[in-house]
């Protein structure tokens, strides 16, 4: 009998061409034996000389679809046939992973502009490296009967690929063509859908798209009176809107990296955070921003769109306001026909919404955690090999899920705020839809410690133990699981920066050091509370904020001639009566004070972050320390704890304002002053303490300059940031779940 092994590959391994890779692979060196999907991944028993070379194949030459998070292998007796085959799959179960969306493949592209090729022009073309998985996946396992797909049997020719073992296409479960798959129309109808809508589209018109995870809403972008039609039907008057583009035409309008190319042509697709450079297109795409947020064609069906039309196009979620992406065609024509003039349909459903993922390259970090990301898991750190299944269900916004199974995480997808109502069904959908996809039974419930978070409602009702997890711990551990930091590695620093969250003492937390790890916490210091005056309007209006600021630093006088026009008096009444005024050390808010003082949008934000993020885009514009400080010249950080008091803060912007200084200038030494604050706030958490990592996390490190200049200001110590989670309540579940775990381990 010759040497045998049996070798079981785990990860992301089913769904992406991995056993005809290895099928190919083994019948190129000679060997002979079988391959499999099973429960665990894919098993293979295979036999022959070189199998030394071949275990390390597996991973160094993986389909680019594949994860392989392990290859394990021991002898075994065996023995093969004569030659090596792909056989029936074992067990049944939901062990292994379901591959995200992928977007269109080189191969793929380039059939569909072969006007010799049989999909030539084929929207829906795809193959085992690229297309939709989990936006047609109904069940598991994954085939085709499980998704929906299943409307469209197989012609003869796409049959003949789907059993061919050498062909690209060998169980590619969405495989189709023209005289077999999904067709594609438009309305008003039109003999050529594509040429329809790019005309319209060039024509100013507003079109509804259906895409792999909703609809869009697509204008020419180098229109502005198309930009400022869709952003008036919509109600949408400043939050920027994402935009699709080859890359010549994204170079046209921003810097490129090489990492971002790397990151737009990431075969998940996501919208791409990139500075501007020049001014190709309208202001109203992302007004008083720095950045614009690419994504390159994902689909056949926007490449065909993007050829016709040729220049870049607007193409922003599909939806009501606050509510979540429309995904049926019949739900668009209803909620989508005031925005759009026309609407580009076709009839394979879509099994679940997904939002576009929105991300950053330099510093790396994903800001909406969807397509094309979800739902690829991650190994848990050392130390939770024992952990019991955990659900965990995060925070009121930025709402996700996570998923604790098996040694890995599985942190779901974006969900959006669930105060709103269909929101809040999508979570409870998405809450049976993960349960059901992935065999999932768990023991230990995760939530915030907020008891009147929806979330945490739900997470009561499920009639489990429930480990309420305070939020800025949930933050803390967040970051701590995604860089594989171990159960017993101590303790860390943590600087958590963000909006709210409830602190065991019942105030609002926001803008905190922290000394912890997954089984507890201390707070070490925290920005000196201020009252939020109006609730949750501080949040809306951002001049109640600086109200607050500038009266505990005694500049009530300049705080009434800035906002002379604004009901001050009955504001400080409200704080001074403690009547929904109550009191938070929010670095959010501190932003919005910040920004209202300098004069950027004080009377409200149209969009969540919208004072924070104008705010950065100036101090990015200024040239910093080489022309200008805070009057009071930037602090030397000093050991400190406690409250961390602000006033120095509005008295120097103050300062500034009145000498004349540059708001730019004003703004980029705002951000110093916060990480000089923070540095000597973290210095002293550590003080005779054995600890020399630093955890960044929070919404607030979102912001690309405070992440660079804090990281560079604590360069001496090991700094852990988010890069693949996000850094804001999109990850929370994922800190709560690890929390839940630890109390079992």
């Amino acid at each position: 009998m010759s040497k045998a092994r049996e070798i079981r590959v785990r990860g992301q391994v089913q769904g992406v061409g991995f056993r005809p890779f290895v099928w190919q692979l083994a019948r190129g060196m000679g060997l002979r034996g079988e391959v499999l999907n099973d429960p665990e991944g894919v098993l293979i028993r295979v036999a022959g000389d070189g199998l030394d070379a071949f275990e390390a194949a597996l991973k160094a030459e993986a389909p680019p679809l594949a994860r392989v998070d392990a290859v394990e292998s021991r002898a075994v007796a065996f023995a093969p046939g004569e030659s090596f085959e792909i056989v029936a799959s074992e067990g049944q179960g939901a062990e292994t992973r379901v591959t995200p969306d992928a977007a269109t493949c080189d191969a793929c592209l380039a059939e569909l502009r072969d006007q010799e090729d049989r999909r030539h022009g084929y929207p829906f073309a795809n193959c085992t490296h690229c297309g939709p998985r989990f936006t047609i996946l109904k069940g598991l396992p994954y085939d085709r009967a499980q998704t929906t797909m299943a409307a469209f049997p197989l012609c003869e020719a796409c049959a003949a690929e789907y059993a061919d073992p050498g062909d690209r296409r060998f169980h590619a479960q969405p495989v189709a063509c023209a005289a077999c798959g999904p067709r594609l129309w438009i309305e008003p109808e039109a003999a050529d859908p594509i040429a329809a809508a790019a005309q319209r589209l060039l024509e100013g018109e507003v079109l509804a798209v259906k895409g792999l995870g909703g609809f869009h809403l697509a204008c020419d972008a180098t229109n502005a009176a198309s930009v400022a039609r869709l952003r008036e039907r919509k109600h949408r008057p400043t939050k920027p809107l994402a935009l699709m583009g080859t890359l010549p035409m994204i170079r046209a309008a921003c810097a490129v990296t090489e990492a971002d190319k790397a990151l737009l042509t990431d075969p998940a697709a996501p919208i791409v955070l990139l500075d501007k450079r020049g001014q190709t297109l309208p202001a109203a795409i992302a007004p008083g921003q720095s950045t614009l947020g690419w994504m390159l064609p994902a689909t056949p069906l926007h490449h065909l769109l993007m050829d016709a039309v040729a220049r870049p196009l607007v193409m922003t979620s599909g939806n009501l306001s606050g509510e979540p992406m429309v995904i049926g065609n019949d739900e668009a024509r209803e909620k989508l026909a005031p925005f759009a003039d026309a609407f580009l349909m076709h009839d394979r459903e879509i099994a679940r919404r997904l939002d576009d993922s929105v991300e950053r390259a330099v510093p790396p970090m994903v800001l909406r955690r969807a397509r094309g990301r979800v739902p690829g898991t991650q190994p848990l750190p050392e130390g939770f090999e024992a952990a019991p299944q955990v659900v965990a269900y995060g925070g009121q916004m930025k709402s996700a899920i996570c998923l604790l199974k098996n040694g890995q995480a599985l942190l779901g997808h974006h969900l959006g705020e669930l105060d709103e109502a269909l929101t809040y069904e999508a979570f409870l959908a998405a809450d049976r839809d993960y349960a059901e996809l992935f065999d999932h039974a768990p023991e230990l419930v995760a939530c915030d410690l907020h008891p009147d978070f929806r979330a945490s409602q739900h997470a009561r009702s499920k009639g489990l133990p429930v480990v309420e997890v305070q939020h800025h711990h949930a933050h803390l551990a967040s970051c701590l699981a995604e860089n594989l930091w171990p159960l017993d590695g101590g303790k860390v620093a943590g600087i958590v920066l963000d909006g709210i969250g409830l602190g065991p003492d019942g105030t609002a937390w926001g803008g905190e050091v922290l000394l912890g790890d997954y089984r507890g916490f201390e707070r070490k210091a925290w920005l000196k509370p201020a009252p939020l005056i109006g609730g949750d309007m501080a949040a809306r209006e951002p001049w109640r904020n600086a109200l607050a600021r500038l009266d505990q630093a005694g500049l009530s006088d300049w705080a009434d001639e800035l906002f002379a026009d604004r009901p001050v008096a009955m504001a400080r009444m409200a704080a001074d009566k403690e009547m929904n005024a109550p009191l938070s050390s929010s670095a959010g808010r501190l932003f919005d004070a910040v920004a209202a003082c300098l004069g950027i949008c004080p009377d409200g934000q149209s969009f969540e972050g919208e004072a924070a993020m104008r705010l950065e885009a100036m101090a990015r514009a200024s040239s910093g320390l080489r022309r200008y400080s805070l009057a009071t010249g930037i602090p030397t950080p000093s050991v400190a704890s406690g409250p961390l008091d602000t006033a120095e803060l509005f008295r120097a912007i103050a300062a500034g304002r009145r000498s004349g200084a540059r708001i730019e200038d004003l703004a980029f030494a705002f951000h110093l002053w916060l990480v000089r604050l923070f540095e000597g706030a973290v210095l002293g958490a550590m003080a005779g303490q054995s600890v020399d990592h630093v955890v960044l996390s929070g919404g607030c490190f979102q912001n690309a300059l405070l992440s660079a200049l804090m990281r560079k200001a604590l360069s001496d110590y090991n700094v852990m940031i988010h890069r693949t989670t996000p850094a804001n309540d999109g990850g929370l579940a994922l800190g709560q779940a690890l929390i839940a775990a630890a109390t079992r381990l």
